[in-house]
C-alpha cells in the first residue's frame, strides 16, 4: 500500500517525545557518567594507571566525537544540497550534531599537562626545553644564550617578556639547541599555545555552526507563516559552515590522534577519519529512528523509503572508507619513508596484526555484501544488526588507531597486572564518555519536535518514494 500523507495527518504543533519515555534512559546514563567520572578522577591521578588511562580517555573521546561530527556533516550536507527526502529525519541529524559542542566537557582532561605528557611526546619535550632554556620571566638563560645562537647559525634569539610563572613556548632556535631538529621544523604548528587555541576554536566555530542550523530549524516549528526564505538563508549559511566542518574534522584527527606520534604524517589521515564519522553517524541515526518509531513517534513522516536511502548512504561510505584506508596504506607502503611506515609497522606486529587484518574483511567486505540487497536496507530486523556491527568495527578501527601508541610505556617494566588493568580502564572510559554522549543526545531529542513539522517540504519527505 502506498504511503500517502496529507497536511491533515500532521499535528499542527508537531510531535514531541514524552518526558516519561526519556526519563529512565537519561537517568541511567547520568548515573553511569557520574560514577565513571569519579572513577576516572582516581585513575587519572593514580601513578600506576594514569599513563594508560590517558590513552583510554582519548580513545573514548575520539569514538564519540566522531559520531557527533557525523551529525554535523549530515545536517550541513542536507542544508547545502537543499535536500527534500531527509526533512523527516533532519531533526535527528541536528540533535546528533548538537552533541558536538558539549563534547568540550570530555576534552577538559586532555588539557591537563600531566595527561598531555602521557599522550604527546612533543608536548613533554616542549615543557622540558622551556624549563631548561627559558626563565620563568620569559627570557633565555644567560648561560645558554651563546649555545643557542651558535647552534642556530648565529640567529638572534629575542627575549620575550611574559607574566611570572606563565608558560613560554620555545622557538625553533631553542629546539635546535636542545638537539630537537624535527620539532624545530614543526614548532610553528606544534606548539602548545597554538594547539590549545586550535582546540578551543574547533568547539567554538563548529559548535556555533551546528547551533545556528538547529536554532533556525526549531524556530520554524512555531512560525505562523513558514516560507522558503528561511530555507534559502539556512542554505547560504551552511555553505559557509561546510568548509569549517572540513577543517575542524581534519584537524581534530591530526591534533588528537596523529600527534600521538609527531614524527609520522599522512595526507589521507583526515579523510580517513571523516569517512568513519560519516559512516557510523548514519548507523546511529538509523538506530535512533528505529528506537523512536518503536515508541510510536515519526510513524507518519518516516517510512521504509527513508531507511532505504539512509542504508544506501551508509553503504556508500562503507566503500569510501575502504577506498581511503587502502589509499593511505598503499601510498605509505609505496613511498617506504621511515617516518611514515612506523605507524603500520607498529600495528602489523604482535597482537595488533590480526585486528588490523580483520578490518579488510570485517569493516569492508562483509558489510559491503550485506548491504547490497534493497530489502536489507528497508527492513529494520536486518538493518539494525548491520548498524550495530558497523559501530562495533568503528570501535575496533579507532582502538587500533589510538591504543597501540600506549605500547611498552604502559607497564614501565612492571607486572602484567598493570597492563590488564589498562584494558579495564578502556572499558571505564568508554562507558563514562558514552553515558555523557547518550545523555546529551537524549536531552537534545527531548528539547524539540521530532521532525520540522512546518518545513515547506515535509509532505514531500513524508511521501518519499525511491
Amino acid at each position: 500500500m502506498a504511503h500517502h500523507v496529507t497536511s491533515k495527518d500532521l499535528p499542527v504543533n508537531g510531535e514531541k517525545v514524552k518526558s516519561s519515555d526519556l526519563a529512565l534512559p537519561k537517568l541511567i546514563s547520568l548515573i553511569v557518567f557520574v560514577l565513571g567520572a569519579v572513577a576516572s578522577f582516581f585513575l587519572f591521578t593514580d601513578k600506576t594507571f594514569g599513563d594508560g588511562y590517558s590513552y583510554s580517555w582519548l580513545f573514548a573521546f575520539m569514538f564519540f566525537i566522531s559520531l557527533a561530527l557525523g551529525g554535523c556533516f549530515w545536517t550541513t550536507l542536507h542544508n547545502v544540497t537543499n535536500s527534500g527526502w531527509g526533512v523527516s529525519v533532519r531533526r535527528l541529524m541536528e540533535n546528533l550534531g548538537f552533541v558536538f559542542p558539549f563534547m568540550a566537557v570530555i576534552a577538559i582532561p586532555l588539557m591537563l599537562p600531566s595527561v598531555q605528557n602521557d599522550l604527546y611526546e612533543w608536548m613533554e619535550t616542549h615543557r622540558d626545553v622551556a624549563s631548561k632554556y627559558i626563565d620563568e620571566d620569559g627570557t633565555v638563560h644567560e648561560n645558554d644564550r651563546h649555545q643557542i645562537v651558535t647552534l642556530a647559525h648565529h640567529a638572534h634569539v629575542k627575549e620575550k617578556k611574559v607574566e611570572h610563572g606563565a608558560y613560554t613556548s620555545p622557538n625553533a632556535d631553542t629546539f635546535k639547541a636542545a638537539h630537537e631538529s624535527l620539532l624545530a621544523t614543526k614548532s610553528w604548528y606544534m606548539n602548545l599555545p597554538f594547539w590549545l587555541g586550535r582546540v578551543i576554536g574547533f568547539f567554538l566555530l563548529l559548535g556555533a555552526g551546528i547551533w545556528i542550523q538547529r536554532k533556525v530549524s526549531i524556530n520554524q516549528d512555531t512560525d505562523p507563516n513558514p516560507t522558503c526564505d528561511r530555507l534559502i538563508w539556512t542554505r547560504k549559511a551552511s555553505c559557509l559552515i561546510m568548509p569549517v566542518f572540513a577543517v575542524v574534522a581534519t584537524f581534530i584527527a591530526l591534533d588528537f590522534m596523529m600527534a600521538l606520534d609527531y614524527k609520522w604524517f599522512s595526507t589521507m589521515y583526515g579523510v580517513y577519519f571523516f569517512a568513519g564519522c560519516a559512516l557510523n553517524s548514519m548507523a546511529v541515526l538509523i538506530l535512533t529512528l528505529t528506537w523512536l518509531r518503536s515508541k510510536g513517534y515519526l510513524q507518519t513522516v518516516a517510512s521504509k523509503e527513508h531507511y532505504h536511502i539512509m542504508g544506501k548512504l551508509m553503504h556508500a561510505f562503507v566503500i569510501f572508507w575502504a577506498y581511503v584506508s587502502f589509499s593511505q596504506f598503499m601510498l605509505i607502503w609505496y613511498a617506504n619513508i621511515t617516518e611514515e611506515t612506523t605507524y603500520f609497522i607498529l600495528r602489523n606486529t604482535g597482537e595488533w596484526w590480526g585486528w588490523s587484518l580483520s578490518l579488510t574483511f570485517g569493516h569492508f567486505a562483509l558489510p559491503f555484501v550485506l548491504l547490497l540487497p534493497h530489502y536489507v536496507k528497508k527492513t529494520t530486523k536486518f538493518i539494525v544488526p548491520v548498524c550495530l556491527y558497523l559501530l562495533a568495527y568503528h570501535f575496533i578501527d579507532l582502538y587500533i588507531a589510538v591504543i597501540p601508541e600506549r605500547g611498552v610505556s604502559l607497564t614501565h617494566g612492571e607486572s602484567l597486572f598493570v597492563e590488564h588493568s589498562a584494558y579495564l580502564g578502556d572499558i571505564v572510559a568508554f562507558f563514562t564518555v558514552g553515558a555523557f554522549f547518550v545523555f546529551m543526545f537524549l536531552r537534545n531529542i527531548g528539547s524539540a519536535n521530532t521532525y520540522p513539522n512546518r518545513d515547506p517540504r515535509i509532505l514531500e519527505s513524508a511521501n518519499l518514494h525511491n
